[in-house]
């Protein structure tokens, strides 16, 4: 009787695993600001969170909060970036990151 409850148990808990989704962060650069878009694995965009901007040293410049669109935007001239960025989003319940090396930023920017 109780193999039965708890295969039952688990058999009813096992979706919920199934239904998690993960975030999704992405930044891409032009020059003049850097974009910022998270979204979930089902495609709905991150309504709330905090992006921080991290340096190459993993030194904090900045924190803001994203849209009700998922997205951010960070005036590239308002931080430090020769040493590349480190973008992380956290929703409070999910986290990642992105990295923009040197090499993207001055790709993008054709310096």
């Amino acid at each position: 009787m109780i193999r039965h409850l708890l295969l039952g148990c688990a058999l009813i808990a096992a979706p919920i695993g199934v239904a998690a989704h993960q975030l999704i962060v992405f930044a891409s650069v032009d020059c003049e600001t850097v974009t910022v878009e998270a979204k979930f694995s089902n495609g709905n965009a991150a309504q709330q969170g905090e992006v921080r901007v991290l340096d190459g040293k993993n030194v904090l410049l900045q924190t803001l909060a994203l849209e009700s669109d998922g997205t951010a935007n960070i005036p590239l001239e308002s931080v430090d970036h020769t040493g590349g960025l480190v973008i992380e989003v956290d929703t409070g319940s999910h986290d990642n990151y992105w990295l923009l090396t040197p090499e993207d930023i001055a790709r993008n920017c054709q310096t």
